[in-house]
């Protein structure tokens, strides 16, 4: 395929280069590098300590910036050391792509162009993962890290974990990363979206051979991601989400979200007020740290408003979370035989005061989140049916954004 002449120039207009992160990848990486160079000359190479051949064919191609460990350090590193690298010699975009062959050049034009349209981006190119050539395991995998990145920031992709992407790299000068491997494109992406770059994406096309080359781990890197998804679920429930909430208060375009999951779709009343009552549940239920872990799933499985659900959640946001875990602990003296009332605000508690005060704060918070989701759900279930017709016909509820 001819490539217009045009696109090296983009690049340099764009200060945007191609950076491509390798490890033990001598039966691919030489074309990957050779079909990109039609497109740029602005080509940067990590390699991330390889100890096949890679390091000589890399040695024997002229016209690239070749970064080397002489250990394997992860693909995290690897990228971190590549933005560095790319940031000092003055590019503030890079646009990435594995060299194990599964991404093609010839789309390289689909991000560029959308960048000439928007500065403030990061763009995912999402693959066709339901076609027959891409395993089981990374169709349901991509699937699940979709999910969760949709939970941790409210935005939906149709791919999170493709590596060919489109970074604003001069965005990240100031940002100190603590992940190194795989997860390191999660931490990124996720922490992109708290910055206010929009993140989203581009249809590319995907190759899935029998002579691809995967470093992928599934014990130990889903384990990693695993427990960062968490770290993020945690930070996105206790400060991300009560600051936005906060900032976005004066904004139309807020309430006019709001207004669409509430008054919007074809969900009954009944099913929106379920959805409101199972979110105050879970919000102030006392399973703190896993409420979302364990709420969301739950919520989905019932076919609530996952949104609505959400938004009713974040009763539990700081301050309104110390308040609901004081009055846990208050309510529950009605229920146990020897209650405390203040003991948990002197400093003269025992450890043997330690378990009746637990389980005073666990009976408390277990039925005062029963009674908040009753009173709320009817509370809202009422002013729906004043304000809000029933839809004529329902074929189900509709999961909001």
């Amino acid at each position: 395929m001819q490539v217009p002449s045009t696109y090296k120039s983009k690049f340099k207009e764009l200060k945007c280069c191609v950076l491509i992160p390798t490890y033990n990848n001598e039966r691919t990486v030489k074309k990957v590098i050779e079909e990109v160079s039609a497109y740029t000359d602005d080509l940067i190479v990590v390699n991330d300590g390889s100890t096949d051949s890679t390091p000589v064919l890399l040695s024997s191609i002229t016209g690239i910036q070749l970064i080397s460990f002489d250990k394997n350090k992860g693909k995290g590193i690897a990228l971190r050391e590549g933005f560095k690298y790319a940031a000092s010699k003055g590019y503030d975009f890079a646009l990435t792509l594995d060299s194990d062959g599964q991404h093609y050049a010839h789309d390289i034009p689909t991000l560029i162009n959308r960048l000439e349209k928007e500065k403030n981006i990061l763009i995912i190119g999402a693959r066709n993962m339901d076609q027959k050539t891409v395993p089981g395991k990374s169709s349901f995998g991509n699937k699940f890290s979709s999910f969760w990145y949709w939970v941790i920031t409210g935005i939906k992709l149709p791919d999170t974990q493709s590596g060919f992407r489109l970074y604003p790299i001069g965005q990240y000068r100031e940002m100190k990363f603590f992940t190194g491997k795989f997860e390191f494109e999660i931490e990124v992406m996720v922490r992109s979206a708290w910055k206010g770059i929009n993140v989203t994406s581009e249809p590319v096309s995907v190759y899935y051979g029998s002579d691809r080359v995967s470093h992928f781990r599934p014990g130990p890197d889903v384990f990693r991601i695993t427990m960062l998804n968490t770290l993020f679920v945690f930070i996105s429930f206790l400060f991300i989400r009560p600051r936005n909430l906060i900032l976005n208060l004066g904004k139309k375009k807020f309430w006019d979200e709001i207004k669409k999951s509430i008054v919007g779709s074809n969900e009954t009343n009944l099913q929106k007020s379920l959805s409101v009552a199972f979110g105050i549940f879970i919000g102030i239920v006392p399973i703190w740290g896993f409420q979302l872990l364990i709420g969301i799933p739950i919520a989905i499985f019932l076919k609530l408003n996952v949104a609505i659900v959400l938004a009713s959640a974040n009763i539990s946001f700081f301050p309104m979370n110390a308040f609901i875990m004081y009055l846990s602990y208050r309510f529950g003296a009605y229920f146990v035989s020897n209650p405390s009332y203040d003991l948990v605000l002197s400093f003269h508690m025992t450890r043997e005061d330690f378990l009746p005060v637990l389980y005073q704060f666990l009976i408390g918070g277990t039925l005062l989140s029963i009674m908040s989701a009753t009173i709320i759900g009817l509370i809202s279930y009422s002013v729906l049916s004043l304000f809000r017709k029933n839809p004529i016909s329902s074929k189900g509820p509709v999961q909001a954004d």
